[in-house]
């Protein structure tokens, strides 16, 4: 596989040009993957750009800019960005680029499948002996290999559970370029996320299944895909069938491939402004308890930019996660597996402390100044006058 390597040109800080808007603290950009989140909620709510018109900050899509191209989502080269997507660039990120902020985290149980051609007679992963398993591998050298990472990172889970290793199999590896992040078709601005689904059928591009193709040719015997919500719809094909789904499985610690879902900030933002992420983080707490409270809208909104089947299969998707972003115990030991895994395979160089990457403080002060405002609301159509803070200790009446 080299060989096919060395003919796909490589992308690298040398070789690319990158671009962003000069710095101005009176602008907040956002980016967020096309997953489960209040972010992608909120595109089309609007309510965090409100709440940032309070302060008088423009808050505005990534995007939206021509001058941005796409490589601030992986690598975080702009400060006044909050960015809310999968877990392993900002990893990424904060070990071997920038230093950042973790505000907070969404998680979505969807572990992951491993699919075989549905014409062919293998049912359960211990037939895979002998056989081939596809592995992507991007040539971009200045964004870090999230395919690619959590396709090792499941294959390996897949492995053990069946009693199983590497050396039972053979791993075919596909190199393609992955360049597109600057190329100026794809910089058209756009005012909203959404916008790069209008002219892209995304729930039917092989782009985001970038292995079906060579499992469908008969290149290799087997696929690792993202997440049972992408082989659902490799499956509505007919030629696919998946034998594995780790998250079938009791164990949490098999789930956490490229998630939670982290907001990150850098540090420079939540030293210098950290109303700033606290706005964010207001907007984003008031999103996730109305998508919390309203499902099948939330369902509604999320099918025009995730990977489920339709509206129901993107509602049972998210039916019992928790749209307001947290950092509980359970998720943060999520984030250190993820971690680890990429220190210990060597897509990180550097280590660090999940637990102080974590700025619970941002999350705590939105969550404290949503209920001061809810609690002067309530008040002051009770009382004469409205009453002290929530802290003051005041009675009522």
């Amino acid at each position: 596989m080299a060989k096919e390597t060395n003919k796909i040109k490589e992308t690298t800080f040398e070789n690319t040009k990158l671009n962003t808007v000069p710095l101005n603290w009176k602008e907040v950009y956002y980016t967020n993957c096309p997953l489960v989140s209040a972010s992608n909620v909120d595109q089309e709510l609007g309510w965090t750009r409100e709440e940032y018109k309070k302060i008088g900050v423009n808050y505005a899509f990534l995007r939206s800019r021509r001058e941005n191209d796409w490589y601030p989502h992986y690598i975080h080269n702009l400060d006044n960005m909050i960015r809310f997507g999968g877990l392993f660039p900002p990893i990424n990120v904060h070990a071997d680029i920038r230093r950042t902020r973790l505000l907070g985290v969404t998680h979505v149980y969807e572990g992951g499948v491993m699919m075989v051609r549905a014409k062919d007679d293998i049912f359960r992963m211990v037939e895979l002996k002998g056989k081939k398993i596809g592995i992507s591998k991007s040539m971009n050298k200045i964004k870090n290999d999230w395919w690619r990472i959590q396709e090792e990172q499941g294959i390996e889970l897949m492995l053990r559970m069946n009693g199983m290793t590497r050396k039972d199999v053979e791993i075919v590896e596909f190199p393609y370029a992955d360049d597109w992040y600057n190329n100026p078709t794809m910089l058209d601005p756009m005012e909203n996320p959404s916008e790069l689904w209008l002219k892209r059928d995304h729930k039917h591009d092989l782009a985001f299944r970038p292995l079906e193709t060579a499992l469908e040719k008969g290149l290799i015997d087997a696929m690792y895909c993202q997440s049972k919500v992408l082989s659902v719809l490799s499956e509505t094909t007919g030629k696919f069938a998946a034998i594995e789904d780790l998250s079938k499985y009791p164990d949490w610690r098999l789930q956490v491939a490229n998630v939670p879902a982290a907001i990150t900030c850098t540090a420079e933002m939540a030293e210098k402004h950290p109303e700033l992420a606290v706005t964010f983080m207001k907007g984003m707490i008031k999103v996730g308890r109305w998508a919390n409270e309203h499902k099948h809208a939330a369902a509604a909104i999320l099918d025009k930019q995730t990977f489920y089947r339709d509206v129901e299969d993107t509602y049972e998707g998210i039916r019992r996660v928790d749209m307001v972003p947290n950092l509980s115990p359970q998720n943060l030991a999520s984030v250190e597996i993820g971690k680890n895994f990429m220190l210990s395979h060597g897509y990180i160089k550097n280590d660090f402390d999940v637990q102080k990457w974590a700025a619970p403080e941002f999350l705590e002060k939105a969550a404290r100044e949503l209920l001061e405002l809810e609690w002067k609301k309530r008040t002051t159509s009770k009382l004469p006058q409205t009453a002290g803070t929530l802290e003051s200790g005041g009675r009522i009446g």
